[in-house]
């Protein structure tokens, strides 16, 4: 524990944790959306379920750090082109993302009929909780590779990812109501997890789209969103107001 007198070992912990929860945005969108098809009373269940078996899969990758960095070697060439166990799950993850948000998306768009339920619901509970931690995992490979670059120490990296798992349990149901309240921000959230999907699949490519334009259109838009919000909310008041 002696690691923790160091100066260095604080600015090391406090971004790596700051790193973890910026990178679980994306994370929290994807459980709001798959949380929200569950029936209410399983929803929580759902969020603090799927995100602790989150956070045990990624102690576990940590623990397994050694193995991790070698899924980066090369493992197959196709004319030339050099792929990794790394590469190819971040592709397999990328396009799971890009089917599901485009299917999520046609069903809205199409209009499905209020009173039915049956379309807008997942399989079943344990669907929505293996989905969660499968996607988890594909998001967690960027984030430990980042670590790794960071700090050696397995301790802070294992601190950091419980203390952002707490605060996206914590944030996941304000988010997660927020979102499902909203059809525009359901839509607006499903269109930026199309961009981390494709994102998914050009880094799988080996090219590295820095994340930083991804998360500032994303907020630029919900900015954008909100504004009308309330420019829609301030329109139905006057026209409530009207004689």
């Amino acid at each position: 524990m002696e690691i923790f007198l160091q100066p260095d070992t604080w600015i090391a912990l406090v971004t790596l944790t700051f790193l973890e929860i910026v990178l679980g945005i994306d994370n929290i969108i994807f459980i709001s959306l798959v949380a929200g098809r569950l029936p209410e009373h399983q929803q929580k269940r759902a969020r603090l379920g799927g995100l602790s078996l989150a956070l045990i899969t990624r102690i576990l990758l940590l623990l397994s750090i050694t193995w991790i960095i070698g899924l980066t070697e090369p493992v197959l060439t196709m004319w030339g082109f050099e792929l990794s166990w790394r590469d190819i799950i971040l592709v397999a993850g990328g396009i799971f993302l890009l089917i599901k948000s485009t299917l999520e998306i046609h069903h809205k768009v199409e209009g499905q009929e209020e009173g039915d339920q049956s379309v807008t619901k997942v399989s079943s509970f344990s669907s929505a909780i293996v989905q969660i931690v499968l996607l988890d995992m594909v998001f967690s490979f960027d984030s430990i590779l980042t670590a790794v670059g960071l700090t050696e120490e397995i301790i802070l990296m294992i601190i950091a990812v419980v203390i952002a798992i707490i605060v996206m349990m914590i944030f996941a149901k304000p988010v997660g109501e927020f979102v499902n309240n909203h059809p525009t921000i359901q839509i607006l959230a499903l269109s930026f997890l199309i961009l981390i999907g494709v994102m998914l699949i050009v880094e799988g490519a080996h090219y590295h789209v820095p994340k930083g334009y991804i998360y500032f259109a994303v907020f630029f838009s919900l900015a954008i969103e909100m504004l009308n919000m309330r420019y829609r909310k301030k329109g139905a008041q006057s026209e409530a107001s009207e004689p």
